[in-house]
């Protein structure tokens, strides 16, 4: 259960200046330690939804649920697409995006928002794919690219 020595990569970041406003996407942003990610409506002083990540593969699964060749990463409201690491599998962690140090702080959920943007059944097809969401700790540069790992 220790041992987690894959690496992520960075493959999508979207940011939302307003709530109910599709995400923009960027090539990099700046994780403020204590806020989250400069130019997002989450960040805030000591949220717990700072930054929110899903899995590449994650996306893949879903768009196979719902019968459709590809699932947009804005479709689904998060901020960072990673690929290459369970998420699910920092729980209790601390891992690092680029620059930035990070820790999971909860499971990201779909919300009822996702049957108007996914589809019928695009709720239950994300339900359990939703990702996780994170706090930042240690601010810094996060780019397309950069290394998703384990802070050991």
């Amino acid at each position: 259960m220790e041992t987690l020595p894959q690496t992520g990569v960075v493959e999508w970041i979207g940011l939302r200046p307003a709530r109910e406003v599709a995400p923009c996407t960027v090539d990099e942003v700046v994780a403020e330690a204590g806020t989250g990610l400069a130019g997002d409506h989450y960040a805030k002083q000591n949220g717990n939804r700072q930054v929110t990540l899903i899995q590449a593969e994650h996306l893949e699964a879903v768009a196979s649920m719902l019968g459709v060749d590809k699932v947009a990463p804005e479709t689904v409201r998060r901020n960072l697409v990673v690929r290459g690491i369970n998420l699910l599998a920092l729980k209790d962690r601390q891992f690092q995006v680029g620059e930035a140090i990070l820790e999971y702080t909860g499971l990201c959920h779909p919300c009822s928002r996702m049957e108007t943007a996914l589809g019928p059944g695009g709720y239950n097809a994300l339900r359990g794919h939703g990702g996780i969401t994170a706090s930042v700790l240690r601010g810094g540069l996060v780019r397309v690219g950069s290394a998703v790992q384990v802070v050991q």
